[in-house]
């Protein structure tokens, strides 16, 4: 029974260490934009764009910030429920986005006709 008693003891103290762990993990961020961002760099050059259909993990509801840097205007477009687009300058501009729904969600260009991220909602 010592054995017994002492892995049962064992469980209960890795079973506490990981409810701490999601516990902090939910509490950096409550799903109302109280973590940092997921920071996504989108760059478009001389007709080309970065990333070129890249895969990036974000929780649903996190929020996510797209960094746009262009070298002339443009659109870029969200297939998101609901649908998103935002049009940026010349230069660099921030987008703000959170995505609530579970799933891939894809960022193009309509410009490029090209995919530039994709974000798997978790």
């Amino acid at each position: 029974m010592g054995r017994t008693a002492a892995r049962a003891i064992a469980v209960t103290l890795l079973a506490g260490a990981a409810l701490s762990a999601c516990s902090t993990d939910e509490g950096s961020d409550d799903g109302n934009g109280g973590g940092d961002p997921v920071v996504v760099e989108i760059t478009f050059e001389g007709g080309e764009v970065t990333p070129n259909g890249d895969r990036v993990e974000v929780g649903a509801g996190e929020p996510i910030d797209l960094v746009v840097t262009a070298d002339e205007p443009g659109t870029i477009h969200l297939h998101s429920t609901p649908e998103q687009e935002f049009s940026y300058e010349e230069g660099t501009e921030t987008f703000e986005i959170q995505i609530d729904r579970p799933g891939v969600v894809e960022v193009e260009s309509h410009e490029l006709d090209q995919v530039i991220v994709q974000l798997e909602v978790r």
